[in-house]
């Protein structure tokens, strides 16, 4: 079993601007600024990029994935190497998730009871069993500095029968997780569901805050289910009802989410932590994200234009290349295209998520946020975001 250090796993609250927080969240590897956002590694990589490069955007906790690490290449492989950070030459934090949004995804190939899942497995179609136990036990062999607990996320819209049963499921489950011996050095968040009902919203967080097994609780609490079909308006609205309301003095984390506009809402309403293949899958297809909105690099204006992605921006990508230039690589499929842009999303997500550390500890979060979001939309070249789009993978 991989063993982690057992000192500084702990989050401390520096500064407030009304629901905003500006924290240090540590764990035993790393000493992490929050708000933040945390680069997505799903298979222990974050795609295009060195450790080193994914470093130097600021980042210092990733995500990857429990379920994908337990079809390939297994976790007693990973194990034998350290656990999943030594595996892949992060030296800083990880978070697993716990394989729950799979249960969502992959909805055709699974078949869910009050044990666990079934999953029949998109790689070769094997029957893979999943509980809680086996998600923990995994989860402990990838050495992650936070393991999520295996829950139930359901559709967008859901109703208020399927929104019940998955809470019913996510809370036996949570129990379950707790009561499996922690990895040494390891924390555990708890997830809360409700679909898009308030009340239910509210009525589990009320029960996942309050599990207990053997005196312990959960060392963090997750925000689960939002940005999977839900409009932006409900996401937003549920958000300023729930958010600031998860105990004050553990990490509030929203799953999966989103567009930088998603982010700065969800620090608005309190929210410490967020992850999203956004900002990588969406380089990938030739688009930025910068302070002046989304540029689509594959549209014929950026042929002949010798300017940066951002002038704002001192990553490589800005300080050495041009629109221009970029547009050429895409059109020639050259990898150095997604690589480039992939580094400046993460790059401008890593400074978005620093400017509003700044605006809170200056109590000016309000005016930075409207004014950063306005400049957003004027200058943004492709249109409204479609909703819940931010969290499409497997």
């Amino acid at each position: 079993m991989t063993k982690l250090p057992t000192e500084g796993f702990g989050f401390e609250r520096l500064a407030e601007d009304g629901h905003a927080r500006r924290g240090r969240f540590s764990t035993p590897r790393a000493v992490i600024e929050t708000p933040c956002f945390m680069p997505v590694g799903t298979q222990a990589a974050v795609k295009g990029l060195l450790p080193s490069e994914v470093e130097a955007t600021g980042a210092r906790i990733l995500l990857s994935n429990t379920y994908h690490l337990w079809l390939r290449p297994g976790p007693e492989l990973v194990a034998r190497f350290g656990g999943a950070p030594a595996f892949m030459g992060w030296p800083h934090a990880m978070l697993t998730d716990s394989g729950g949004y799979q249960v969502f995804s992959l909805a055709a190939r699974r078949k869910i009871d009050d044990d666990g899942v079934t999953f029949r497995s998109h790689l070769d179609g094997q029957k893979k069993r999943l509980t809680p136990e086996e998600s923990m036990r995994v989860q402990r062999l990838l050495g992650s500095d936070v393991a999520m607990v295996l829950d139930v996320c359901p559709p967008g819209g859901s109703n208020r029968r399927d929104a019940l049963e998955a809470m019913r499921l996510t809370t036996l489950w949570a129990r379950r997780s707790l009561a499996v011996p922690a990895a040494e050095g390891q924390g555990r968040f708890g997830i809360v569901q409700g679909a898009s009902h308030e009340d239910l919203r509210l009525q589990h967080l009320e029960q996942i805050a309050s599990v207990e097994v053997d005196g312990r609780g959960f060392d963090g609490l997750a925000l689960g289910g939002f940005s999977v079909g839900e409009p932006v308006a409900v996401m937003y609205e549920l958000l300023s009802k729930v958010a600031h309301l998860m105990p004050r003095d553990k990490p509030r984390y929203l799953m999966g989410v989103g567009t930088p506009q998603d982010l700065i809402e969800g620090v608005r309403h309190g929210v410490d932590l967020f992850d999203c293949v956004l900002p990588t899958r969406n380089a990938r297809n030739g688009q930025a994200l910068t302070w002046s909105g989304r540029v689509n690099l594959k549209q014929a204006r950026h042929r002949e234009d010798d300017s940066p992605l951002s002038a704002r921006c001192d990553c490589m990508c800005c300080t050495g290349f041009s629109r221009g230039y970029l547009r050429h690589l895409f059109k020639a499929k050259e990898m150095l295209g997604p690589r480039l842009v992939t580094l400046h999303n993460l790059h401008f997500y890593g400074a978005l998520m620093r400017a509003a550390r700044a605006a809170i500890e200056a109590s000016e979060f309000d005016v930075w946020s409207r004014r950063t979001l306005a400049e957003m939309r004027a200058g943004d070249e492709i249109g409204p975001v479609d909703p819940g789009s931010a969290r499409q993978r497997v």
